[in-house]
């Protein structure tokens, strides 16, 4: 047995059991008059990924909001990249469990990862306090302007032609390398994966000639098709994204096990208080409602949500076995 299949037995097993009253549920106790006074002078929302990436610039959006609800607070945004979201959600995980450090991420740092790291240093429920699920939405696979096929299935015929064709996404475990490796396993095509620390890189090399195509984030995605850059080939998850109402999903296309939707989820460190935790939802649900934020989610590709922390934990064990799957389909492994 290798240790992905451990890690997704152990952690399904452990999913199960968890009920509804371990909601909030610390690792640690939380110790009266060690950490600061929430809100304190400095609120930190680290985000996934690096600065100016999808997250980021959704991070800032929130911070507007709050800040103008926790007026007596400096808001800042700490991005923390590397390792695929796993150093933000490890540093996240040892702060001080006051609410003033709060983590904005993608499924891929607590469910992808949980599954397929073999030393993953957090856990993933057990060292954090799930607050809400922003939004929903899903990667696309994108190709330079000019190259010679509009969709996936004429990729698809074109890539059957080649020896090899290399593509690039956020990270190893990612859901874009995940839904790449299925699809080369579903049509018989040779697609090499090159993992890169962010968005940006990869699609620099993309235009340079250095992969063949990329992954990306509905937002990126668009500003690059709007400058004449790029085209995108089909977007992974359930629905179309509003922003781009054009492009088909792989569903739609005839590709089976690509409509799993991803989203971005907000944690803090478990062990937080209960009232801070829910002047946390409060607040980002409130701004979720705003029309400025919402309308800041879909342009950027994704749908607003925005979530009760069981409603979220409800969605998380939904998703964690069908990523599982997905994981068994694609035969990914990082061994």
């Amino acid at each position: 047995m290798t240790t992905t299949d451990r890690n997704r037995r152990r952690l399904i097993a452990g999913l199960g059991a968890l009920g509804a009253g371990a909601l909030g549920a610390p690792a640690a106790a939380f110790a009266q008059g060690q950490a600061q006074p929430f809100p304190g002078k400095v609120i930190r929302i680290i985000p996934f990924g690096t600065s100016g990436g999808p997250i980021d610039i959704t991070a800032r959006v929130y911070a507007e909001k709050l800040q103008q609800r926790w007026p007596q607070s400096s808001i800042i945004i700490e991005a923390k990249p590397g390792a695929a979201g796993m150093i933000a959600a490890n540093w996240v995980a040892r702060a001080p469990a006051d609410g003033n450090t709060m983590l904005m991420t993608l499924s891929l740092t607590h469910i992808n990862h949980a599954i397929l790291q073999p030393k993953l240093q957090y856990d993933p429920v057990k060292d954090f306090e799930p607050l809400s699920q922003l939004a929903t939405g899903g990667p696309m696979m994108v190709a330079r302007a000019n190259d010679p096929y509009s969709n996936v299935r004429e990729f698809v015929a074109h890539a059957k032609q080649r020896p090899r064709m290399t593509y690039g996404t956020w990270g190893n475990g990612s859901t874009a390398h995940l839904f790449c490796e299925l699809l080369k396993r579903q049509t018989g095509t040779n697609l090499e994966h090159v993992a890169y620390k962010a968005e940006a890189p990869a699609h620099a090399d993309m235009f340079g000639g250095v992969l063949d195509f990329a992954w990306a984030n509905p937002a990126t995605a668009r500003g690059h098709v709007q400058g004449g850059k790029m085209k995108v080939l089909g977007i992974t998850g359930s629905k179309r994204v509003s922003v781009m109402p054009d492009v088909p999903t792989f569903t739609e296309q005839g590709f089976k096990g690509f409509d799993l939707d991803s989203w971005i989820g907000c944690y803090l460190p478990a062990g937080t208080p209960k009232p801070i935790v829910d002047e946390w939802v409060t607040a980002l649900r409130e701004a979720t409602q705003t029309q400025e934020v919402r309308q800041r989610l879909i342009t950027s590709g994704f749908e607003p949500l925005g979530n009760t922390p069981a409603e979220f934990m409800a969605s998380y064990r939904a998703d964690f076995p069908r990523v599982a799957e997905l994981i068994r389909a694609a035969g990914v492994t990082l061994e």
